[in-house]
Formats: C-alpha cells, structure tokens, sequence
C-alpha cells in the first residue's frame, strides 16, 4: 500500500532522473562565431553589367602591328549609377570627383602584358581625352554628377618593340574607382 509520504517520495524518485538529464538536454553542443566586415558609403554604384566585362579585340594581322605600331581601338565604358553627392563626414565639402586606376600584369614599356601565344604586344588604355592609363597609376579624375554618367575608355593592342609573333592573347585588368 503506498501512503502520502510514500507517494511524495515515488514522485521525487520519478522526477528526479528528468532534473539530472535537463541540464544535459539543454546545452547540446555551443560555440562562437566571429564576424567582420566593413559598411562602405560610396556616392555611386557601379552598373552590374559593367563590373566584369570581356571586350573581343578581334583579329589583327602582325603586319599592322608592324607598319602601324598598334592595332584598332575597342571602346569600353564603366556606367556609373545612382550617383548622389554627400559628404562623407558632417561638416566636409561634398565628395564631388572621382579617379580610376586600371591594374594588371605590366611589361617595360607601361603597358599592360599579355599572356598566350602571341607576343611583342601589351595593351594601352586611355580615356575618353586621350590620357593613357598608366598601370597601377590613378588615372585623371573628373567630377562627379548627381544620377548616372558614364566612363568612356578605349584599349588598344600596342607593339611593346619585342619580337612579334602570331597567336591568341589574352590579359585580366582591373579598375578601382577612389572619390574625393
């Protein structure tokens, strides 16, 4: 026969495995994750279409790249969009000019290199006045307008004064764009 306390006691017996394991059940497993990152403020974006572009230089027969020194150009264009002028910090002048630096493998001549079979060429960048990119070098600025402007270039393929030779080339340039 189970009396009041007997009962008290069978129930605390009952319970208590359920307390024991709680703890256990609760933390099943913890750890830590870290993160870092940075919130940029930048008064343009730039067009999606625009971030990575492939430009076909096409064909050019060495015998060009001999009488001419260079082949054709190829335009390309960077569009900026959304542009809104703000400072970057309260009480500063507005970020109203950008710059564009073009980055990549270079050769002796301040060109850029190419790499694949064809050879005694590099790539020349210039804007649309005519500076020429210098790789790694910001290249003249402009000002900035409110909406969308774009950034008109052309690449050209430019005898580097190397021995010529026939094949397929092939280069990776970046660009950064820095406002102030």
């Amino acid at each position: 026969m189970v009396t009041g306390h007997n009962s008290v006691f069978l129930l605390c017996l009952m319970l208590m495995p359920s307390a024991v394991f709680a703890d256990r059940q609760a933390d099943q497993g913890h750890g830590l994750v870290e993160m870092q990152g940075s919130i940029i403020d930048t008064p343009c974006a730039i067009d999606v279409a625009d971030r990575n572009q492939s430009i076909d230089m096409s064909v050019i027969p060495v015998s060009q790249i001999m009488r001419d020194g260079q082949g054709p150009t190829r335009p390309f264009t960077i569009r900026l969009i959304n542009c809104v002028l703000t400072p970057l910090k309260p009480g500063q002048p507005m970020v109203s000019r950008f710059s564009v630096t073009f980055d990549g493998a270079t050769t002796n001549d301040n060109l850029f290199a190419v790499s694949g079979e064809g050879k005694g060429v590099g790539l020349q960048i210039a804007d649309a006045n005519g500076n020429l990119a210098d790789p790694g070098q910001p290249l003249a600025g402009g000002n900035l307008q409110p909406g969308n402007s774009n950034l008109d270039y052309t690449l050209r393929l430019v005898s580097n004064r190397q021995t010529l030779r026939a094949g397929t080339y092939a280069a990776t340039i970046r660009f950064k764009l820095d406002y102030y």
